[in-house]
């Protein structure tokens, strides 16, 4: 019982009673699905793995097209156990929001220890926030890599309290956040990134005092590194002879003209999407909160490490902003910066309106930002629903439709070539060719050009294509090899201002039958 209440609090069920709601709430008001096609890929791996022990999209063929192979695993899992893998992903999801909120609610107690309620008001703002319910609810590793950034953080901070100085207590305590940071990279490889920032600011602030802690914190984090990352290092150098996944050159190739904007135009189209929601309304809490600590660090260094959630936030932009720019899809990227944002972001609040009852302006103004925050979360927590519900419906018309059309129709030895796999994978698996080069990785060279990309489809006798107009080589519909048979013709892509997906038939000759 004592280590129950020494890990637990009460605010804690409430966490998961609210966690629960939102999802199954989110999940409910669309029907069931995905809102991406990203997350039948990784049903299709998890089910593969289950059912073969093969690291393989299309069944026979290893890949290395998971992002994520803790993810993998994880809902591998819940095939092997013969759980219905909609259940077990939504579970997976709500469990991550429930770790982050609890994070979250941590850090607010360190930060505020005389506010009763800071656990409580940090770990709801997380939990309440629209991208990360959505993003629960996404069967994507968004929500799983989340929660390890906070989880990373909320041990990193443990170095503050007076530990033992005992050899083995460090070590340990070093080998704990190494074996998490490496959790983190398995999930993400950005988690890397995150680490790295702690460790930084862990030899600038010396939270343990003596050099000789500091070493040997440090010494453990890395070996237990290296050996928990090690079985990630080893499937990714068999499957690609790399050190990462074949989606992270994929992605980037195929992205490459996001880059032709200036980087503070990429910065900003990496931030605008995070801004929908009610975290807004925290950053000038957050700018307060920082500014505060940055101003005492000649006092006391170790305050450096509260300042890690905003480094964090920050640097993970930074980076898809410099190599990346994928703005697309809520920002679903760059979704992990928000929770540490957050949870600073009520701590900063909080002193504000502290900081503003010394004048009548200072009251209203610094009051009427924290009630804006409180009523903010709530409003788009119900209106991210419609959101999530309409992109799970496009994802169901078009996609999924699509690839029950296959199913029905192209036989197994007719070579498909198609943009977005996952569905397909799932509902009508076969021999396909990749044009996201996801998991044909031989194409990323030449992914934008349209000429080799048909002479390699020619060359690999593909007799049908699945994809929206952008996806087609050279963009162009009006091809003459392209022969549609199937549209899907669903009406919430158009709604959206989007094409709907279809099926061309190929004649290489140039004439349609």
């Amino acid at each position: 019982m004592r280590f129950v209440t020494k890990w637990f609090h009460r605010n804690d069920v409430i966490l998961l009673v609210v966690s629960v709601i939102v999802v199954v709430f989110y999940v409910l008001t669309a029907n069931g699905g995905f809102p991406l096609d990203d997350s039948w890929i990784h049903q299709v791996y998890g089910r593969n793995l289950a059912e073969s022990g093969m690291w393989a999209f299309v069944p026979g063929v290893p890949s290395a097209a998971s992002t994520s192979p803790l993810y993998t695993v994880l809902l591998a899992t819940g095939y092997k156990l013969g759980i219905a893998y909609k259940l077990w992903t939504y579970a997976l999801g709500i469990v991550a929001l429930w770790v982050a909120g609890m994070c979250a609610g941590r850090m607010a107690e360190r930060l505020l220890p005389k506010h009763k309620n800071a656990s409580l008001v940090g770990g709801l703002a997380v939990v309440l926030a629209w991208h990360l319910v959505w993003a629960a609810a996404s069967g994507m590793e968004t929500m799983l890599f989340s929660m390890w950034t906070l989880v990373l953080i909320v041990i990193g901070w443990r170095e503050l309290d007076d530990r033992s100085a005992k050899t083995a207590h460090i070590l340990g305590r070093g080998a704990a956040f190494g074996v998490v940071a490496a959790l983190a990279t398995i999930t993400r490889p950005e988690g890397i990134a995150l680490a790295g920032i702690i460790g930084l600011a862990m030899l600038v602030a010396r939270p343990q005092k003596t050099w000789r802690e500091v070493i040997l914190w440090g010494v453990g984090a890395a070996v237990a590194f290296m050996i928990a990352i090690s079985p990630y290092f080893a499937l990714n150098l068999s499957l690609t002879g790399g050190l990462l996944p074949d989606t992270a050159a994929a992605k980037q190739a195929e992205n490459a003209p996001l880059l032709l904007d200036s980087y503070p135009v990429r910065f900003w189209k990496m931030l605008e999407p995070l801004i929908a929601g009610a975290q807004l309304f925290f950053l000038p809490g957050v700018i307060f909160f920082v500014a505060g600590q940055l101003k005492s660090l000649r006092e006391n260094r170790r305050g450096l490490l509260f300042v890690v959630p905003v480094l964090w936030s920050i640097t993970l932009i930074a980076l898809y902003a410099a190599r990346l720019p994928a703005y697309y899809q809520h920002g679903r990227y760059v979704i992990p910066a928000l929770p540490a944002f957050i949870a600073v972001g009520v701590v900063g609040t909080w002193h504000l309106v502290q900081a503003g009852r010394r004048t009548v302006g200072g009251r209203v103004l610094s009051r009427s930002l924290a009630i804006s925050a409180v009523l903010g979360l709530a409003f788009f927590a119900v209106q991210g629903a419609s959101v999530y519900a309409r992109d799970v419906r496009i994802i169901d018309e078009e996609m999924v439709a699509s690839a029950n059309w296959i199913r029905e129709n192209i036989p197994l030895d007719e070579m498909l070539a198609i943009h977005d796999i996952g569905a397909v994978g799932y509902f009508a698996p076969r021999p396909m060719l990749d044009l996201a080069g996801l998991v044909s990785p031989e194409i990323i060279p030449f992914i934008l050009d349209r000429d080799l990309l048909w002479a390699w489809l020619e060359a690999h006798d593909a007799r049908y294509l699945m994809a929206f107009p952008d996806q087609v080589p050279g963009d162009d519909i009006t091809d003459s090899r392209l022969c549609p048979v199937f549209t899907t013709g669903g009406t919430a892509a158009t709604a959206a201002g989007g094409p709907n997906m279809t099926v061309y038939q190929l004649a290489w000759d140039g004439n349609c039958p």
